[in-house]
């Protein structure tokens, strides 16, 4: 097996391999092997037919595919890791040909890893949101908190909006009973918006062992049967029940917190909002900087790498859907589509994952941000503590050459987020908006395809080379 030529153009490569005759012979004969139990022919027991019977009825080529299949790793590393190509996504066969002598002449595209040009990535401007807690915000948190230890009490009174009802009804529509439209033991909290507009409110006012016929009106936009038609809910009052809040003092702080007093407890509160909102509007920064630095970097995307950033996605999404008791086909009909279309959706955010992965691999190599075995280590140690696991089984389960990438992918992060000037996002917008007049807009650039929906490629990857310039396999991240 040789390569005959290689030739590079657009960001793919075109690959010539030329595959003696016996290797490919030995390449049918393994697909004839682990194809010929699915195949039938009339007078043999199925399996059991030659592999030449079986050319003869459907064609010498039957096994050139699954051949070709059988020797790609070999082929791969010829035609590619030899050769020092950075493919990336999965090369393809356009050309088959058999010469007199049997020797097979393959001919194999691939993509390649994208040539970065940076541009601007240190002292960029960014905008940044200022961190502020408002007593507007305290206060809203002390209700949440006083309604979380509030206590119910029964009350002899008539009922009033937010007092909570233990009751019986049953609805009818022109006098017949509707399915759904009956309970009993009903717990319903005034003003909670459970029933529909007008329900609740005409509640207001009863005792407990009273009556009531409610006469409400189904909305427009509601079940078919009963859209827009008016109905009659017969109800009968067991039970009042008022909900009373604790006040919030002193008292009120030593009963929900380790404070004494209801100002340490708001300081705490103010203390905590401000360290959570400090921490998203640093990730934002941080996020907005890498994006700004891969807009000024010159690149042109393969679009397969696009597709495979989609694939994952698409499995995270469905994982998460997973743990919610939906499948993925369900949500997307439930959205009003289809799978192809959920992967449309979700290419803009896999393009701009992977603008930002290339840019931060072309600075990691450009700028020679290297990492330390003692910095793998203590991260080894964080994550064990982190996720309360043994530190070889940590070890064993994230090899040691992905974690040097995801740290030295930080470190480039930081790179660009700690050279950048914070500034407000008005003036942000303004001076963008002031640039844009002074020139047109730059092109970016990304591999044709952009708008199609790829069908992701099922099976076991190829072995590939990864050099240090490869694509970071980890989303970006920023140290929280």
């Amino acid at each position: 097996m040789n390569v005959k030529s290689v030739e590079k153009e657009n960001g793919n490569a075109k690959i010539v391999v030329a595959i003696a005759k016996d290797t490919f012979e030995n390449g049918l004969n393994k697909a004839y092997l682990k194809n010929r139990k699915h195949i039938a022919i009339p007078g043999f027991r199925k399996g059991k037919a030659p592999r030449k019977v079986i050319e003869g009825m459907y064609g010498a080529e039957v096994f050139f595919e699954d051949a070709v299949n059988e020797l790609f790793p070999e082929i791969y590393e010829k035609a590619v890791v030899e050769q020092k190509l950075n493919a990336v996504g999965m090369p393809s066969v356009v050309d088959l040909n058999k010469e007199e002598d049997g020797t097979v002449v393959l001919t194999i595209e691939t993509a390649l890893y994208p040539e970065v040009t940076l541009g601007q990535y240190k002292g960029l401007e960014v905008p940044k949101a200022e961190v502020n807690v408002t007593d507007e915000e305290i206060a809203a948190e002390l209700d949440r908190m006083a309604d979380r230890n509030a206590r119910i009490s029964t009350v002899e009174r008539a009922a009033e909006m937010g007092d909570t009802l233990v009751f019986d009804f049953e609805g009818f529509v022109d006098g017949k009973p509707f399915d759904g439209g009956k309970a009993e033991g009903y717990v319903l909290k005034l003003g909670s918006h459970q029933f529909i507009p007008g329900f609740e409110e005409a509640l207001v006012g009863v005792k407990a062992d009273e009556e009531k016929d409610v006469e409400v009106t189904f909305p427009e936009q509601y079940t078919p049967e009963l859209a827009g038609k008016p109905a009659v809910f017969k109800c009968k009052v067991h039970e009042v029940k008022e909900t009373v809040r604790p006040a919030l003092d002193d008292e009120f702080a030593k009963d929900v917190s380790e404070f004494d007093t209801l100002d340490a407890l708001k300081e705490d509160i103010r203390k905590r909002f401000t360290e959570n909102r400090q921490r998203t509007v640093d990730q934002e920064f941080d996020n907005t900087a890498v994006t700004m630095a891969a807009d000024n970097m010159t690149c042109e995307i393969p679009a397969c790498m696009i597709d495979e950033q989609v694939d994952k996605q698409m499995e995270q999404f469905g994982y998460q859907l997973q743990a919610s008791g939906m499948k993925m086909d369900d949500y997307a009909k439930m959205m009003g589509g289809d799978l192809n279309g959920l992967r449309a959706n979700m290419r803009p955010m896999a393009e701009k994952t992977v603008r930002a992965n290339v840019l931060l691999s072309q600075i990691v190599e450009e700028e020679k941000i290297e990492v330390s075995e003692e910095e793998i280590e203590a991260e080894y140690a964080s994550l064990a503590e982190q996720y309360s696991m043994e530190l070889e089984k940590v070890k064993a389960a994230l090899p040691a050459e992905s974690l040097k990438i995801d740290l030295a992918t930080r470190k480039a992060v930081r790179l660009i987020a700690d050279s950048a000037v914070a500034v407000a996002p008005k003036a942000a917008e303004e001076t963008a908006e002031d640039e844009a007049e002074k020139k047109p807009a730059k092109k970016r650039t990304t591999k044709k395809k952009a708008d199609e929906t790829a069908e992701a490629a099922e099976g076991e990857e190829k072995p590939k080379k990864r050099t240090t310039r490869k694509k970071a396999e980890t989303e970006t991240k920023t140290e929280e």
